[in-house]
């Protein structure tokens, strides 16, 4: 159903209201404080358990809300009171906060901590008309569930003056969410598509429009061509104006990406006038002014006073900007000499639309706690998710952490020797004695007692049934770390140091995770490093709870094969919508070619299989002038093939140019790299690149710039203990373990690479898949709908397939044969 809310109602939660407002000090102080205040999933169910034990006078988590009218508006203040007691000398609000901090250390509330209690407070006395409330801020110890309590008393007076100037300091605001909602609404309802409709265009972003509607979920396959972004984007702008969501996320992984749903939004407001403002948020490394980013004012002018200059920043801002680009975040932050990133957040509460990777909605230790903080009441958000396959592994690494015994002792020499370093010291020492307990029994463990060894290509590995001694001594040694690292700002290698404290706090946060859809590995890595890890091999729970917290969510990609995979790593729902998009080019604009006498498996890897690629090479790339990308399973692949084509050339002309990939290539040189598709060359050119690399994924050359695509084998992931163990837990779940670990991520490449080659109704290419396994039905089968018919040649009449395709076009110059 469509929210039957009054324009004027402005919604915002007490937590929102609070961090708002309560902006002062500086920067490094409230980084402090966040990390004082943060409660992992261990301290939630802590705050439970104390709920627990209250007695039948405590009311826990009651909802409250306050509304405030201001002129033509109403501001509708909630939130979740975390208990309200009820005795005979009256009522008191109880706000519970779980920290690892030591509480004997604590003097007082955290005012924020407090503002929430009081707001509270305030919002019972005003609904149940008392004159007299206390006001309880209750502390535990999540370690040693020791409890600290502050209390007082606040007249229902005292409660309405204070929240009084809160809410001033917030009309402005309020005014501006108001008559901004009101512009944005009337042109979202009168919107309309800023093209004529491509073939299944009008079809798909109906799809869209009702799965919305319908508060559903939506995975979309879609070849390139068919418009994904405009597709998604406009519909939901249509269900927003009838008012099926408040609060757009555009979602990535890569920042091409983001600029692409950029310029979508641009066009919107070029060609259709388009009213709807958004925010492209960017890694702090990227906006941060300092060449290593710190929040300390003694590090940095602009952590210096940015909170008593950061409001206005976004007013600024809000009020002259639609399309906010990670230029303008930088060009306002400089104006108003705040912190770039701080400043891109707060931006973020106030405009329509989010721009940002997946990591600020589900990664539990990025993502943005003003919206999906636990325990905060739902919001109306919509979440578009592109390149929706690369959610998949980049979820299991956010659901992921492991833990170097030799980090803990590098810690440990840097902090000996330093005041009030002692209790850390001790605590580091038995943390590393329960590391080197596992190590000792590594590769002797008894299979009855949850410990597996494996070997895989030369690398051990072991399975192990739980570290939960280890979380507890770890757990303990957080705790004082924590506040050793709050109470010494600097000191010498402090970032190493805090380094393992994020590290910590990951794996035990993980740790809390830990169910069935985890295995837990311990390994010897590089220079003998013992290295233990929680490794999630299902995501599809932890991403569901994210989920839960939008209206709706829709998934899109142009390889989403097979869907049932991604439905179930991404959701776990096998019920949920899917639709496949046709293509709106003619099939006969491509080739697609498979080859019956080449192999590049592993095991069949040598000269002369690398001298029948260069045959396919030499042939592919001179049937026709252009451009050209060739994929590789790997480096040391792509270096073997290139020391071939060396040799060749050596003895003859090749009849083409070319280029490598390199590892770890800077920016200015991948828009070199790049930079050659647009060069004018003599003969045909081609770039010899990694399939799954930079370059086989959003590089959109069209036409000309690119006429041809090669793939050297099917892109299974390399064997590695971390394959072999995905592979072993769907294996024990399903039967299906190699397709899981191997055959879908390795042809979800495949697919990708070819993707570059027919971007535009103009454009004419070939896609040739050089492996014969990919003849195999299991293979074919996974072929997309968009490629109709395959071709499978060898090396004798490979030639003769690219002449009668090249030939049939006009402007074709028709096979060249070797000179």
């Amino acid at each position: 159903m469509a929210q039957q809310e009054s324009l004027s109602l402005v919604r915002i939660s007490v937590r929102n209201l609070v961090e708002f407002v309560m902006r002062s000090g500086d920067l490094d102080d409230r980084r402090t404080a966040g990390a004082r205040k943060e409660a992992m999933q261990a301290g939630s169910r802590l705050h439970r358990k104390i709920q627990r034990r209250m007695g039948a006078g405590y009311q826990a988590e009651v909802i409250l809300k306050h509304g405030v009218k201001e002129d033509e508006f109403e501001l509708l203040i909630e939130g979740r009171a975390d208990g309200i007691i009820t005795e005979p000398a009256g009522v008191t609000i109880d706000e519970i906060k779980c920290i690892y901090m030591d509480l004997k250390r604590m003097d007082r509330p955290e005012p924020a901590h407090l503002a929430q209690a009081l707001c509270y407070g305030y919002m019972y006395t005003a609904a149940h008309g008392l004159e007299t409330i206390g006001i309880q801020l209750t502390y535990c110890n999540i370690e040693t569930e020791e409890i600290r309590r502050f209390q007082e008393i606040k007249t229902r007076e005292e409660l309405e003056s204070w929240f009084s100037g809160l809410i001033h300091e917030y009309v402005k605001w309020a005014r501006y969410l108001y008559h901004h909602r009101l512009r944005r609404q009337a042109c979202l309802k009168e919107l309309e598509f800023p093209y004529a409709y491509r073939k299944g265009q009008k079809e798909l972003a109906a799809c869209v429009y009702r799965t919305i509607a319908q508060g559903k979920n939506l995975y979309i396959q879609a070849p390139t061509g068919v418009g994904k972004t405009l597709s998604t984007i406009f519909p939901s702008l249509k269900a927003m104006g009838e008012g099926y969501g408040d609060k757009l996320f555009y979602l990535t992984a890569r920042t091409i990406t983001r600029s692409v749903a950029e310029e979508a939004f641009q066009i919107l407001r070029g060609r259709r006038h388009l009213y709807f403002n958004t925010v492209t948020i960017t890694a702090k490394e990227k906006l941060c002014i300092l060449e290593h980013p710190s929040c300390n004012p003694l590090d940095c002018p602009r952590a210096r006073g940015h909170f008593d200059r950061v409001n206005d920043a976004v007013y600024e801002i809000l009020h002259e900007e639609e399309g906010i680009t990670r230029e303008k975040v930088l060009e306002y932050a400089e104006r108003f000499s705040v912190c770039p990133f701080e400043f891109c957040l707060d931006i973020s509460s106030w405009v329509d639309g989010i721009i940002c990777d997946y990591n600020y909605v589900f990664d539990p230790n990025v993502r943005l706690k003003r919206y999906f903080a636990e325990g905060e009441p739902a919001g109306s958000y919509l979440f578009l998710v592109d390149e929706a396959h690369n959610l998949v592994p980049r979820a299991r690494e956010m659901y992921s952490a492991s833990l170097i015994k030799e980090d803990l002792l590098l810690a440990r020499r840097i902090l000996k020797g330093m005041s009030g370093a002692e209790r850390v010291l001790s605590l580091l020492d038995g943390c590393n004695r329960r590391m080197l307990e596992l190590k000792r029994a590594y590769g002797v463990g008894k299979e009855e007692e949850g410990i597996r060894h494996r070997k895989v290509l030369g690398a051990d590995y072991e399975l192990l049934g739980d570290v939960k001694l280890l979380a507890l001594d770890l757990m303990a040694m957080f705790g004082e770390l924590e506040v050793f690292m709050n109470e010494n700002g600097e000191f010498t290698d402090r970032d190493r140091v805090l380094e393992l404290y994020f590290q910590v706090r990951d794996f035990l946060n993980i740790h809390d995770r830990l169910d069935d859809h985890y295995r837990i590995y311990a390994r010897v890595i590089e220079e003998g490093k013992f290295m233990v890890k929680l490794m999630c091999m299902d995501p599809s729970q932890c991403l569901k709870n994210c989920l839960d917290q939008s209206e709706s969510t829709v998934f899109f990609s142009a390889t989403l094969l097979p869907i049932k995979y991604y439905k179930e790593l991404l959701s776990g729902d096998p019920e949920a919508y899917a639709v496949y998009a046709a293509s709106p080019f003619p099939q006969k604009n491509r080739l697609v070619l498979a080859a019956s006498d080449v192999s590049s498996r592993y095991s069949r890897r040598g000269r002369v299989q690398y001298e029948r690629i260069a045959d396919y090479l030499e042939t592919i790339i001179r049937g026709r002038k252009g451009n050209y990308m060739v994929f590789f399973p790997s480096y040391q692949f792509l270096e073997q093939m290139e020391k071939v084509l060396e040799e060749r050339e050596k003895l003859r002309p090749l009849g083409f140019d070319r280029v490598c990939q390199s590892g770890r290539m800077t920016e200015e040189e991948r828009e070199g790299f790049l930079s050659r598709f647009e060069e004018e060359h003599n003969r045909s050119f081609a770039a010899l690149c990694v399939m799954g690399g930079i370059f086989s994924e959003g590089i959109d050359l069209k036409e000309e710039r690119l006429i041809g695509a090669v793939i050297v084998g099917t892109g299974l992931p390399q064997v590695n203990p971390e394959q072999e163990i995905l592979k072993e837990y769907f294996d024990e779940r399903e039967g299906n373990g190699f397709d899981y670990a191997y055959q879908y991520p390795g042809m979800n490449k495949v697919m990708q690479a070819a993707g570059r080659v027919i971007r535009t109704v103009n454009d004419k290419g070939v896609i040739a898949l050089l492996d014969d396994r990919f003849l195999r039905s299991e293979y074919v089968a996974l072929f997309p709908r968009e490629w109709g018919t395959y071709t499978v040649v060898d090396r004798g009449n490979v030639s003769l397939a690219l002449e009668d395709f090249w030939g049939q076009f006009p402007e074709g110059k028709g096979f060249t044969a070797y000179p």
